[in-house]
């Protein structure tokens, strides 16, 4: 089973307002578990980028006019995704500025319902928590430390890794080597009785003397 975790970086909140993808990143997932396969690219979003928004991901417009308008990767970025599941994090909002890009190009627009919302299965697991990646990434203890700055295939892997906590995965296989396995040898060294005596009587000794005396000549040990 193939899935896709997909993120975008845009350069603000609105593909209906003119806001476009600046950049596209991807974690193949097989059964669950990544691949090492990974899909990322700057887009030059033929626009101007706020420096409020440069601040969350340091994309600059200088920076992403040395880098391909999407009309120029969509081939390669659907190619990727084939007919995948996609795996977002809030999915309405990366899915919105992907098919704004369609759109434009005249392309028929990626359906929603091949998307998982990895934000309403955390909701519906933790009601009422907090359901943001860095909120989720600390409930997992998942180590994003590099994330001053957003990052589409960055936030991708961390998601890979949210995910499979929230589907069970990382946890059912760590329950296997939980305290109930441990348990058997602890109780066994706690009962452990003490070594039974196994040298002979005297009345066994005697019985044993009495049978080599009738039964066996000359015994080589007695030489």
């Amino acid at each position: 089973m193939r899935q896709v975790v997909l993120d975008t970086e845009t350069t603000g909140l609105s593909p209906e307002s003119g806001d476009r993808i600046v950049e596209i990143g991807c974690v193949e997932l097989v059964h669950g578990v990544p691949s090492g396969r990974t899909y990322q690219q700057y887009v030059n979003p033929e626009r101007d980028v706020p420096e409020e928004v440069v601040a969350v991901h340091g994309l600059s417009g200088d920076f992403l006019s040395d880098h391909p308008p999407f009309a120029d990767i969509v081939d390669a970025f659907m190619e990727f995704l084939d007919d995948s599941t996609l795996v977002i994090h809030n999915a309405e909002f990366d899915m919105g500025f992907i098919n704004a890009e369609l759109k434009r190009l005249g392309r028929q627009p990626l359906p929603l319902a091949r998307t998982i919302d990895t934000v309403r299965m955390a909701r519906q697991k933790f009601p009422g928590a907090p359901a943001s990646l860095d909120a989720l990434c600390r409930r997992f203890e998942i180590d994003n430390t590099g994330r001053a700055l957003h990052g589409a295939l960055k936030d991708s892997h961390l998601l890979a890794k949210v995910y499979l906590e929230l589907t069970g995965g990382r946890q059912a296989d760590l329950a296997l080597a939980g305290p109930a396995r441990r348990q058997g040898p602890a109780n066994a060294a706690a009962t452990q009785r003490p070594a039974r005596p196994h040298a002979p009587s005297a009345a066994e000794t005697a019985a044993h003397d009495n049978f080599v005396k009738e039964k066996l000549e000359k015994p080589v040990w007695r030489d």
